[in-house]
């Protein structure tokens, strides 16, 4: 499982072996969300009645893993900028950088790549990265 979470981008043997340590089973979480959630990388919500209000990160799961994937989201807003033919992911948190800023992408691609292990993981598959749609 190791070597299919390595498959993620950004994601290395050091942040794949924490993973698969500090999680254990992965079926415990019903959606990528909720395991996003329980590392502390979704926002915070302060709801009352129709009134829907959103936060900042809740920073209530695991430090060591959050920072894992910040820091692993940084390096692959790093090198999307390097590169020639990118695929959705990294156009997407290219698009975002520019929108928000680098340190608000670098949290919005952790819970991305969060939810994408989520699903590498549940469904025993290596991620396969989609090419960018070029606009007509």
């Amino acid at each position: 499982m190791v070597a299919r979470l390595r498959s993620v981008p950004g994601i290395g043997l050091l942040t794949a072996t924490a993973l698969y340590a500090f999680i254990g089973d992965v079926s415990r979480f019903p959606s990528g969300r909720h395991m996003a959630g329980f590392l502390g990388l979704t926002p915070r919500e302060y709801s009352s009645g129709l009134r829907r209000r959103l936060g900042r990160i809740s920073k209530r799961g695991d430090v060591y893993l959050r920072m894992l994937l910040i820091h692993k989201a940084r390096s692959v807003l790093w090198h999307a900028k390097r590169m020639k033919n990118r695929d959705r992911l990294r156009a997407w948190a290219l698009r975002l950088e520019r929108k928000l800023g680098h340190n608000k992408a670098a949290v919005a691609l952790a819970t991305k790549l969060a939810r994408i292990t989520w699903a590498v993981w549940k469904n025993d598959r290596s991620f396969e990265p989609m090419p960018e749609l070029q606009a007509a």
